[in-house]
């Protein structure tokens, strides 16, 4: 038997994707390539490796089996690859960014207009959707790495560093701070309406701990998917939000938003960078997570 290393490559790609399409898309070859491969493949070993459906391919128990033993191997062999573009100047090269529009506008930007100066042939890409979305992209290859608002659940397969510490408070305008005397009792938000992030969000899931914590149960009068949406109509009077300090310096300071000291204070957390365990990001990748996280 004398299957080449390209061979088994194919394989894991289209194992992994579950779509021939998708292999070939990723290794930059043809999708016939990709089936021919696949084809001698099977002949070599004399099992059939994948079953073909109409949405794409799923792996045979005897693909199954043979994935789990090579799976490793390519992924050290991709590593491999990665790790002696460590070595290579910054002349060229990509990164794929998930983040959320927040964290990119308030977290992000100041640290690639760094980059950006310093590196100004690469090439960033910037996705913004849920968390959810970002992280089945990060697992499945399709982004570098995620800046996110933490805390998120533990998995062995990713590994988190952290970027800064942030601080959530409530924040009204200037008839909501007057009404409260800038001071509350948790429970006592149940009096005023609330405006909060729509779920699913780590912000949002963030808030509902603490409450859960505190025994208190708040129900919104608005629900609202955008951040920079609920500031703008919390500084137009519908009610008290759920803000990020460090997001709103300048509202604060210029006194478009007040804020409202809740008593228990809440606890704060952290944003930070999530890659995956095992991979060696591309030298571009690691450059900006080392500036993101050197201090």
């Amino acid at each position: 038997m004398n299957n080449s290393y390209e061979s088994y490559k194919v394989f894991y790609f289209v194992a992994l994707h579950g779509s021939i399409s998708k292999a070939a898309e990723q290794l930059l070859i043809s999708q016939p390539a990709v089936s021919f491969q696949i084809k001698s493949l099977e002949e070599q070993l004399g099992v059939t490796l994948f079953v073909r459906t109409k949405k794409g391919v799923t792996l045979t128990e005897e693909g199954k089996i043979f994935f789990s033993h090579i799976k490793a191997g390519i992924e050290n062999f991709i590593n491999g690859e990665h790790a002696l573009t460590n070595f290579k100047n910054l002349d060229y090269g990509s990164i794929r960014i998930g983040a959320s529009t927040t964290v990119s506008k308030y977290v992000l930007m100041p640290y690639l207009e760094q980059f950006h100066e310093k590196y100004p042939n690469i090439d960033i890409q910037i996705i913004n959707t849920l968390t959810e979305t970002l992280l089945t992209d990060l697992r499945n290859g399709n982004l570098d790495l995620l800046i996110l608002n933490l805390p998120m659940n533990e998995a062995k397969d990713l590994k988190v560093q952290k970027v800064m510490d942030v601080h959530d408070i409530f924040v009204g305008n200037k008839k909501y701070y007057d009404l409260t005397k800038g001071k509350l009792r948790l429970e006592e938000l149940k009096q005023y309406p609330l405006l909060f992030q729509k779920s699913p969000s780590n912000t949002r899931n963030f808030l509902n701990q603490y409450l859960k914590k505190n025994h208190v149960s708040l129900t919104p009068k608005m629900e609202i998917v955008s951040y920079n949406l609920i500031m703008d109509f919390v500084k137009s009077g519908f009610g008290i939000g759920y803000a990020t300090e460090e997001f709103i310096k300048e509202e604060l300071k210029n006194k478009e938003l007040y804020k409202i000291e809740v008593i228990p204070e809440i606890p704060k957390r952290l944003i930070g960078i999530v890659t995956r365990s095992k991979d060696i990001p591309n030298y571009s990748a690691k450059k900006l997570i080392d500036m993101m996280t050197e201090k």
